[in-house]
This record gives C-alpha cells, sequence and structure tokens, in this order.
C-alpha cells in the first residue's frame, strides 16, 4: 500500500459474484474518471468459492487504486465492510453492493451532497441511499418494506429503507460505531445515535442478472429482530455527559460540546 491520500474510498463486500465483477468495475472506472477528487476501489473478498477472486486479481494488473483483501471463510457482509473500512485510506466511504444492483453512476451525486451538508455547516453523519422503485422481487421485497416499517417506528431513525446498501460517511465515524454483525441494517440508527445528522438521498436501483443473493426471506427476518431489540437497548442506554466545561489555566472556564 503506498501513502496517497484518497478522498474516497469506495468499499465493496463480495462473495462469489464472479459474473457482476468486471461489469462493476467498468462502471466504477467511468465514475471515477469523472469526479474531480483522488478515490480508491476496496474489494473484500468474503470467502468466495467461485472466480470472483480471480477476475479482482487480474483487475489489479492495470488498476492501481484497486485493493483487495480476502476472508478464509464467509464472515457477514457486517464483518466483510469492517475490513473494507479498516483498510481503506480515503477521508470518505463509500459503501456498494457488489451485485450491481446499486448504481454506480449514483456515487458523484450522493458525495456532493455529504459535500454540500459538510460545507453547510451540518453536523452531517451519513448520506444514506433511499431506493426509489425496488427491483427485488417477491416476498422479499414485501418483507423489506415492512422490516423497514418496524424498525423506523422502534428506532425513529427517519429512514424508510436502511437495508440500501448505498451509504457514503466518515471513515472514522463508522469505525468508532458499536460493531456488531448486522450492524449494516442499523448504521443510520445508530450515526443518530453519536449526535449526527441523516440525509436521505434517492438512488437507482436494478434487478440482479448475475448470481444469487445471500440472503432469503426467512434467515433475515428471524435474525433482524434479534438485531432489532440488541439496538434498541443500545439506544436506551446512550446518555451523553451534561455541563461539560473547558477549565482554563486562569480560573476561567469555557462551556464546550461533549462530543
Amino acid at each position: 500500500m503506498t501513502g496517497e491520500n484518497f478522498e474516497l474510498s469506495v468499499v465493496v463486500p463480495v462473495l462469489n459474484e464472479e459474473g457482476n465483477i468486471d461489469p462493476l468495475l467498468a462502471e466504477l472506472e467511468a465514475v471515477r474518471a469523472s469526479l474531480d477528487v483522488p478515490c480508491e476501489y476496496v474489494f473484500v473478498n468474503d470467502g468466495s468459492t467461485d472466480t470472483t477472486l480471480d477476475k479482482l486479481r487480474a483487475a489489479m494488473r492495470t488498476m492501481p487504486h484497486l485493493q483487495v483483501f480476502s476472508h478464509g471463510k464467509p464472515c457477514g457482509k457486517s464483518e466483510a465492510l469492517l475490513t473494507c473500512v479498516r483498510k481503506a485510506r480515503g477521508r470518505l466511504v463509500v459503501m456498494i453492493d457488489g451485485d450491481l444492483q446499486n448504481d454506480p453512476a449514483d456515487i458523484p451525486r450522493l458525495y456532493q451532497v455529504y459535500i454540500d451538508a459538510e460545507k453547510s455547516g451540518r453536523n452531517i453523519g451519513i448520506v444514506e441511499g433511499q431506493r426509489t422503485k425496488r427491483k427485488d422481487p417477491f416476498p422479499r421485497n414485501l418483507v423489506s418494506r415492512i422490516a423497514n416499517n418496524v424498525r423506523g417506528a422502534i428506532l425513529n431513525d427517519t429512514t424508510r429503507d436502511a437495508g440500501c446498501g448505498f451509504k457514503v460517511l466518515s471513515r472514522d465515524l463508522f469505525l468508532a460505531l458499536p460493531f456488531f454483525t448486522g450492524l449494516h441494517r442499523f448504521m443510520p440508527a445508530l450515526v443518530k445515535r453519536e449526535g449526527f445528522e441523516i440525509v436521505l438521498a434517492p438512488v437507482n436501483h436494478r434487478p440482479r442478472v448475475s448470481g444469487v443473493a445471500k440472503y432469503n426471506t426467512w434467515n433475515r427476518l428471524w435474525v433482524g429482530i434479534g438485531d432489532l431489540a440488541a439496538v434498541w437497548w443500545l439506544l436506551k442506554r446512550r446518555h451523553d455527559p451534561h455541563g461539560v466545561t473547558h477549565n482554563l489555566s486562569d480560573g476561567k472556564d469555557e462551556p464546550c460540546s461533549p462530543l
């Protein structure tokens, strides 16, 4: 790894996505060429058993801005994102799924939404993509809609589509969040818990044309119930210190934010 400074790291967890690697990288390259800031890609191969890693190795020969890491066995999306972000060199990370259902062409607009909020002085934490028209098959889209409604009512995260894989946030903020398996589905609530603002942005969503989904209706439903209870507990246990002052040597104190 070099010491090059990147503004953006596009982080992509993949598991058995051999048919999507080449077209995804081609779309990312087109986006990167349109950006006026340094950008890298960080892929984590989460224990793939197909030719996913071979395709990534081949791409690395002509893309010095592509980093690839692998897990010895499948660990899950949240764990793959954690490895991605730990290895990322960008100030901001753009999270995108590796199945081509997220459209890389949305990256410049989401980045600009973050920058505009930052420049305006808002305490921006995350830009959360919101899929305008889901392209998932029934009943997966129905169960996801119900789960989002239940999650929103319990966690009050002001987000109707927290499961969208498209997100932009700072690398430091992600690494400061409490980590657990399933974190990726609850990031808006946890960012809000830390006192930051959530900004929602519409994104394109495309049907999967290669490979298979890694979740089904039932494994997502039952695991999600336990995760929801755990995150609700975390939110209730957050209590910021009150009346924080900065003590100066001349005996005068200044009020300051606990953050």
